[in-house]
């Protein structure tokens, strides 16, 4: 039952972070062309339909937290602050990248919390690897709106320090979550097949990077969508492999 409620958890902190996400950032979507066709700023679905998926998403993260341990509770407040707090950042610093990358890095956390009840530091180096990655691929996302967030008042990494600084700083992001993903193969109990899993991302990070620059954005979505989600799919494969080997 453990697993189950961790991965309820989860659903129902995902659904309402990005559910919230779309209802704080609903304004400027509409502004945008890139994003005007998003459900609700097209119309597809009402602020009332969004607020009450909401609403259950959160009563299952509050559930699932009660049926695992304390720490998970105690820790609940914190999660909720960031699940939240993240959508309105981009209003009002550049640093938005990484704060969203520690909200997803609570994922991480927060299953080890729920498994354990404790915080080692081998969580403390999965939630680095989590939120640098993160902000690393947001960053890059991130390029194709600089101009729309300089002249409507929002903040980026690139919106602030240009396309090239920022291709150069999520390369910086990158670097520092490969280092920490190498380094959980030394001082957690995964061993070498999870370490050969991480090289190998750390490879698909490295053609991540060639496929944009600061003259040319147009492969954007498939660094940002297509080499994440094989990051994704090939660290879990390994990750298991590693544990049944």
């Amino acid at each position: 039952m453990q697993i189950f409620w961790i991965t309820v958890a989860m659903v129902g902190a995902r659904s309402a972070a990005m559910s919230l996400n779309r209802v704080i950032d609903a304004t400027i979507d509409k502004r945008n062309p890139r994003t005007s066709n998003r459900a609700i700023p097209a119309g597809d679905i009402s602020f009332k339909e969004v607020g009450i998926f909401i609403s259950v998403s959160f009563v299952l993260l509050f559930v699932a937290a009660f049926q695992l341990n304390m720490l998970a509770v105690y820790l609940l407040p914190l999660a909720v602050f960031f699940l939240v707090i993240y959508s309105y950042t981009k209003r009002f610093t550049w640093a938005c990248h990484f704060i969203l990358g520690m909200t997803i890095a609570i994922a991480p956390l927060g299953g080890w919390v729920g498994a354990t009840g404790t915080i080692s530091p081998v969580a403390v180096l999965l939630f680095i690897v989590v939120m640098f990655w993160t902000a690393g691929f947001d960053i890059i996302y991130a390029t194709q709106d600089a101009d729309y967030d300089r002249r409507n008042g929002l903040h980026s990494v690139p919106a602030r320090f240009g396309i090239k600084r920022a291709l150069i700083i999520a390369r910086g992001s990158h670097i520092i979550s490969v280092t920490a993903l190498l380094t959980l193969s030394f001082i957690s109990p995964l061993g070498w097949v999870f370490f050969v899993g991480a090289v190998i991302c750390a490879g698909i990070m490295i053609y991540e990077h060639s496929l944009v620059s600061p003259n040319d954005l147009s492969k954007v979505n498939v660094a940002f969508f297509t080499m994440n989600g094989i990051i994704s799919l090939l660290m879990l494969f390994f990750t298991i492999g590693d544990f049944l080997l």
